[in-house]
């Protein structure tokens, strides 16, 4: 390179970047000003609005089971009956996970979101009007609507935190993918409490379940579908008009807009160029998804195994098992308001400290929390001195395992990927993270019967010190680090070859210009 072309290089860098603050990356990203931060916050929220029902859904079995075993003004479930109208729901999350991958793909992010409030609808619609005199139509009715909200729940998964992370400046982006996370734990505790204000009327709860639902979905209507899924379809002017709105930015050819749709059209291109017949398994040879996949995947196998969802799904029981003494209803509701409460404040500990800190902390609360109820379940303490610490550990765990284990999965998982495999990665990585969870909500009753409590809650502690090492050794951080950044650290991109590759685009266009 000649000295001419190293200064025609270094004044045309300069000009590009002139704060050393400005990410090291291809894309150009307008600067994150007040409107555009107020713009992202709420297309973000509105988006994951769509998962407070998922969460609505997750919770329901535990306010309505009482019922519907011990109705005496209704048909009731049988034992085994009951037990299918709980389990079902599990054993079609994954296959909502895999559906997800496909839509967010095909039909994009926007549309992907209707449709979970569509099926949502209907499935609240069937629960609210199920017959009341047969208990046959009563159970089919109670099944097919869990098998839609089993669907819904895995397909809420990532829509709403790919949507966050595409449209978010990388400032705000950790905070709003932790959005899904929130507005489960709103949904959950939502369900809880009208549980337990409805304790006798679990239709009725259905109904105000289906009208919020309506609100969600016409609430939907006016977001902005994503530029980097619009670019991935070559619909370009649709792509700007909505890059603009997310950015805030009304005239007509602003150059950091343009910048940044070119980075997202090169980036698209480079899995365009290698495309086969079989482009999703020929892109998921690739460094920059098989390693991110590998991570994620592992990182919900320590979500799983660590306890975290037994104690959601059986909180009830769990608190017997534990020691705990409170009311199924009430400890169900505290569970919820701790979850609330404590992903509220991940939200900002995302933000400042990242995501492997928080990763790393909540390892080890888990750990301790899960060693000390093995102790409390080896040495009783009910009726003593210390009759409340099972009661103290249970709310630790559920606030440690909020700040990283349960709630960094789903946020990171809308990251790490490449715009063009993000939808179908995400929708395999909820698909393995699901199917965790039927295994270890199905064995987790007979671990309890085979190993007895203290062994299995020494079992879940053993198993989040194994997830420390793994957030230490594995896990990447994302913060602050735009979605291209985290797609070169995968594919092993120096940042010296990130320049030259800069330097060669400009030299290039500088070039052109003068032919011109």
């Amino acid at each position: 390179m000649s000295g001419k072309d190293t200064a025609e290089l270094e004044a045309a860098l300069n000009q590009k970047s002139p704060s050393k603050e400005t990410p090291s990356n291809n894309a150009v990203l307008t600067q994150l000003t007040r409107q555009a931060a107020i713009i992202q916050i709420v297309t973000a929220v509105v988006a994951n609005v769509t998962i407070i029902s998922s969460g609505m859904g997750i919770g329901f079995p535990s306010i309505a089971l009482i019922e519907l075993q011990n109705s005496t003004s209704s048909v009731v479930l049988s034992e085994s009956e009951a037990t299918w109208f709980a389990a079902i729901t599990s054993i079609m999350c994954p296959f909502g996970g895999l559906l997800s991958g496909y839509l967010l793909d095909k039909v994009g992010r926007k549309k992907t979101l209707y449709f979970i409030n569509l099926i949502s609808i209907v499935s609240w619609a069937i629960m609210s009007f199920a017959s009341r005199t047969d208990a046959n139509t009563l159970f089919i009715q109670l099944i097919v609507a869990r098998i839609i909200i089993g669907l819904a729940i895995g397909l809420s998964s990532t829509p709403a935190s790919v949507y966050a992370a595409e449209v978010a400046h990388p400032n705000l982006r950790g905070r709003l993918t932790l959005l899904t996370a929130f507005c489960t734990a709103i949904g959950m505790l939502s369900i809880y409490t009208l549980g337990y204000v409805f304790k006798n009327d679990w239709r009725f709860v259905c109904m105000i379940c289906g009208v919020f639902t309506v609100v969600s979905l016409l609430t939907v209507i006016p977001l902005p579908e994503s530029p980097s899924w619009l670019v991935s379809k070559k619909r370009m002017e649709k792509a700007e008009r909505c890059l603009k709105v997310v950015r805030a930015v009304k005239e007509d050819d602003n150059p950091e807009i343009r910048a940044e749709l070119d980075a997202l059209e090169q980036n698209i291109a480079r899995f365009r160029s290698s495309q086969t017949k079989n482009s999703k398994l020929d892109q998921l040879k690739k460094p920059e998804v098989y390693k991110p996949l590998s991570i994620m995947c592992t990182f919900f196998f320590f979500q799983q195994f660590t306890g975290i969802f037994v104690i959601i799904v059986y909180a009830a029981s769990f608190s017997i098992e534990a020691g705990v003494a409170i009311d199924p209803f009430l400890s169900a509701v505290f569970v919820g308001l701790t979850r609330v409460v404590t992903t509220v404040l991940m939200s900002f500990i995302s933000d400042k400290f990242g995501r492997r800190p928080p990763a790393l902390f909540s390892g080890f609360g888990m750990a301790c929390c899960m060693f000390g109820l093995a102790v409390c379940a080896i040495h009783p303490v009910k009726g003593t001195a210390l009759g409340f610490l099972p009661t103290v550990l249970l709310v630790a765990f559920i606030f440690t395992a909020t700040l990283g284990f349960l709630t960094l999965p789903f946020s990171m998982n809308a990251e790490v990927y490449p715009t063009k495999i993000r939808g179908f990665a995400s929708g395999l990585t909820i698909f393995f993270g699901y199917t965790m969870s039927f295994i270890i909500l199905k064995i987790y009753p007979s671990l309890v019967d085979s190993l007895g409590n203290a062994n299995v809650f020494i079992m879940f502690g053993c198993i989040s010190v194994l997830g420390i090492a793994f957030v230490y050794y594995f896990l990447p951080e994302t913060k602050g680090r735009t979605l291209q950044d985290i797609e070169d650290h995968f594919r092993g991109k120096t940042a010296s070859e990130k320049s030259e590759v800069e330097m060669t685009t400009i030299l290039k266009g500088n070039q052109a210009n003068q032919d011109t």
